[in-house]
């Protein structure tokens, strides 16, 4: 995911996991970001019967709780939309939630490596653990890590949800699959949206600041014009190089694109300069999120609120500033 020009360089992962190694041995904590609890079980399920499960991001533990219902008793360890994934700290109190999870899905590709430091600190042959990146049979070096952003990921995910819930709890297996047929009806409703959002506006040019919802803006069938050196360089908290950030200044001034998508949580003096002359250059911003915002989504919707954004950026020239 690094590029081979920042070798010799220390991306923010490599230092996360460090700090992270001291907080696995010491137990020590160190965040600000508190577990966020996404489903409670309600009447009918004790907390005694509940399968209890962690979703390092917030969007995929929200998937999990639409599926375990009452049954399924979830933690979101990311989960603010105001804070920087990138510098997380994992915390003794995810520790603990990580330790007494039956069920974890995380995202993989090196985007939430604390997680596996943490299940190791705490074995459990009965814990089920769910990777994306294995599921979607990615490598290490997949150079886009949000995944949630791909449409194909998510009913794969949920699938393998309820398989691992009907395993951990059998006695509950057909209400598991009657709500992932629910959840994978609910779906249907995104892909006809990015199909018919293509069917008019494929070709349409865009800019980013990092590839958070490149794999949407692909489905979406436009035109990413920001190099993809940039994108990495933001992502991985490194300066763009003066030759990138000139391109991209151009794409403004020049008005070669419709819409800038902007990562709403991560934010730098050149990102913030670029989404003033964006602005004023008159092409509409969208933020885009790498967690779920909450409390007003469930994942179906924030996906759809994200695409009638970049819509209403295209015809009307709005822009969406927030969500």
């Amino acid at each position: 995911m690094i590029l081979s020009k920042l070798v010799g360089m220390v991306p923010k992962k490599r230092l996360l996991e460090d700090r992270l190694r001291n907080v696995v041995m010491t137990m020590v904590a160190a965040s600000s970001v508190a577990l966020t609890l996404v489903a409670a079980p309600v009447s009918g399920a004790s907390r005694s019967t509940v399968i209890h499960a962690v979703g390092a991001e917030n969007e995929y533990a929200n998937v999990i709780s639409q599926i375990g219902g009452r049954y399924v008793e979830v933690q979101a360890v990311m989960s603010n939309p105001n804070t920087d994934p990138h510098t997380f700290e994992a915390s003794t109190s995810v520790a603990q939630e990580i330790a007494s999870a039956k069920l974890i899905v995380q995202n993989g590709v090196g985007y939430d490596a604390f997680m596996n430091q943490l299940e190791s600190a705490s074995p459990s042959s009965s814990r089920k653990v769910l990777s994306v990146q294995s599921l979607l049979g990615l490598s290490n070096n997949t150079k886009n890590p949000h995944l949630w952003y791909k449409p194909t990921t998510m009913p794969l995910v949920a699938r393998a949800i309820e398989k691992d819930l009907s395993s951990l709890d059998p006695i509950h297996a057909l209400y598991f699959e009657a709500r992932l047929t629910s959840l994978l009806t609910s779906l249907k409703k995104l892909d006809a949206d990015i199909l018919s959002f293509r069917s008019s506006r494929a070709g349409v040019k865009v800019a980013t600041t990092e590839p958070v919802a490149d794999y949407l803006l692909q489905a979406l069938g436009l035109d990413n014009e920001t190099p993809f050196p940039f994108q990495a360089d933001v992502m991985n908290g490194v300066d763009p190089s003066p030759e990138d950030i000139s391109f991209q200044q151009h794409l403004f001034t020049s008005h070669l694109v419709k819409v800038f998508c902007y990562n709403a949580q991560v934010s730098s003096p050149v990102t913030l300069s670029l989404r003033d002359l964006a602005m004023t250059s008159h092409v509409p911003v969208v933020a885009v999120y790498e967690t779920m915002p909450t409390p007003h989504f469930d994942y179906q919707t924030w996906m759809i609120a994200e695409i009638n954004a970049i819509g209403e950026a295209i015809e009307h020239h709005t822009s969406t500033t927030s969500l």
